[in-house]
């Protein structure tokens, strides 16, 4: 028999036999665990209680502020505050962060000042046992912030402003329960999309906003259902924007109780000289 073809040598103890390569079993991915139906009970019982309300009302305009004054704005004393706080806190409705000595809180997101402003739809009004609260619902009612961006009456009418200039364009801004589908009384609307016409972007600018210096994760044109006058105000990054160059401008200023913001006598004349708004009485 040739060599080539002659079979190997038996096995001896100074050739031991060669084991086959051993790999490590798959690794398979864990299941995702199923998510349930989301804890409103849990959400409503955090809400429930006055002056965790009150706290949460007071950062509805997205700013933030220290636990001493929203103790003040609950009305109660620091130590409940800081309980509170933390019970906030460990439900993700509310932030901190730490500078020197005060620790500044703020709402996590958007989100959380929707569902109160969605709550306000159904719940029973504060009985007006003041005049300083009247004028406070009064204020809200004519010009505040949601979370970001303007509402209100001004907000309203702003919106409604930039759409008649043809600046704005994709509805009316009229919102029609009989009609909606996704769109409800208050929070984000979903069932329009409005976009800045070429002349809108310019009238941006013009003001001094700069589109492109906005995040680009954030869409840049949405609306909100205005809780109290049942119309649409402009959200998004570029309302967020607006909102935010009005205060730089002073045409906006803040008010004294959360979220209230009173146009200017400059902020009149600059807004009608800028998009002919003149704001309601």
């Amino acid at each position: 028999m040739p060599a080539s073809l002659s079979p190997d040598p038996s096995p001896s103890p100074d050739r031991p036999l060669t084991a086959p390569p051993r790999f490590p079993p798959p690794v398979r991915p864990r299941p995702t665990p199923p998510t349930g139906q989301p804890d409103i009970a849990r959400a409503a019982a955090l809400l429930a209680d006055p002056s965790r309300a009150r706290m949460l009302k007071a950062l509805s305009d997205g700013r933030a502020l220290t636990g001493a004054v929203l103790a003040t704005e609950a009305g109660i004393g620091a130590p409940t505050a800081s309980a509170h706080l933390t019970r906030l806190l460990d439900a993700g409705l509310v932030t901190v962060r730490s500078s020197g000595r005060n620790r500044f809180y703020r709402l996590s997101g958007p989100e959380v000042g929707h569902a109160l402003e969605a709550l306000a739809l159904i719940a029973p009004p504060l009985p007006v046992t003041s005049l300083r609260e009247s004028s406070t619902t009064n204020a809200l009612r004519r010009s505040r912030t949601c979370y970001d961006h303007l509402a209100g009456r001004l907000g309203v009418a702003l919106m409604g402003t930039l759409l008649d200039r043809g600046l704005l364009t994709g509805h009316d801004g009229t919102h029609r329960p009989a009609t909606a589908v996704r769109d409800r009384s208050s929070g984000y609307g979903h069932d329009h999309r409005y976009r800045l016409t070429p002349s809108g972007r310019a009238a941006l600018r013009q003001l001094g906003v700069d589109l492109d210096a906005l995040p680009p994760r954030r869409p840049l044109v949405r609306y909100c259902i205005d809780w109290s006058e049942q119309q649409h105000h402009l959200a998004g990054a570029a309302g967020a924007a607006l909102t935010a160059r009005l205060l730089a401008l002073r045409w906006l200023r803040h008010g004294t109780r959360p979220r209230v913001v009173h146009l200017t006598a400059s902020g009149t004349t600059g807004l009608a000289d800028w998009i002919g708004l003149h704001p309601p009485e």
